[in-house]
């Protein structure tokens, strides 16, 4: 019988803390709790959940800059990361999933809704590509590293463009709508806006513009996107 996955929630209130942990617990999660971000970066790294669930407002330090801490350091920055936050506006929503976000809920929230984000956000993780190079010309991306090289030089990338390379990489020469790029890369319950798609090609493009890589993602009119194995080919 395999292991419950562990889940780890931090949140200051006391009660919804509990709230979670009666209802993870039910759903058979092993539930570790944590009420400040300091004591969770403890938890994290002594016993490595599989995945956290943070609440974003916590006094002294928010649950948004314990993310942006996580992301940063190699041991971390692969937990998957389910922001709990009463900041409902698009914007912020953006803001969090920017950070490394996996997933995105919006207090009050239903407790099925909450068990479901948290099943599908392990199944992506549990899906991501092992220790792979992916190469396109002189752009490669590796995908345990976390590096976008171009031309054996780093480029520097911002975490959601990388999910969205890694996605166009491993998906190539096949055209994309924004709907299907949103469910890809942000997952299918982040809701929002298709434009955030477009703000984020055009941060890819201008990251990987050396050597012309901005060419290989091409906007299809009225379809979506697509990578291009070839920059020598044009947008539709």
């Amino acid at each position: 019988m395999a292991a419950a996955h562990r889940i780890l929630v931090v949140d200051d209130e006391d009660a919804i803390r509990e709230m979670l942990g009666v209802a993870l617990g039910a759903a058979g999660f092993d539930v570790l709790q944590s009420a400040d971000a300091q004591s969770a970066h403890g938890l994290i790294i002594d016993e490595q959940p599989d995945l956290v669930l943070l609440d974003w407002m916590m006094p002294g330090v928010t649950g948004l800059e314990l993310l942006r801490r996580l992301r940063r350091d190699e041991i971390t920055r692969d937990l998957p990361v389910i922001l709990l936050t009463a900041k409902a506006e698009e914007p912020s929503k953006v803001l969090g999933l920017d950070a490394g976000a996996d997933d995105y809920v919006a207090k009050p929230f239903s407790r099925r809704e909450l068990i479901s984000r948290v099943k599908a956000v392990l199944r992506r993780s549990r899906s991501a590509p092992g220790d792979e190079t992916m190469r396109a010309g002189s752009l490669s991306l590796n995908t345990m590293s976390h590096e976008v090289l171009i031309a054996g030089k780093q480029v520097q990338i911002g975490p959601t463009e990388f999910r969205l390379l890694r996605f166009f990489m491993t998906n190539p020469e096949r055209v994309y709508s924004r709907d299907q790029i949103l469910n890809n890369v942000w997952g299918g319950n982040a809701y929002l806006d298709e434009r955030t798609v477009d703000v984020h090609i055009r941060r890819l493009r201008k990251a990987i513009a050396s050597d012309g890589h901005e060419g290989r993602i091409q906007t299809v009119r009225g379809a979506g996107y697509r990578f291009a194995l070839s920059t020598a080919s044009t947008s539709c």
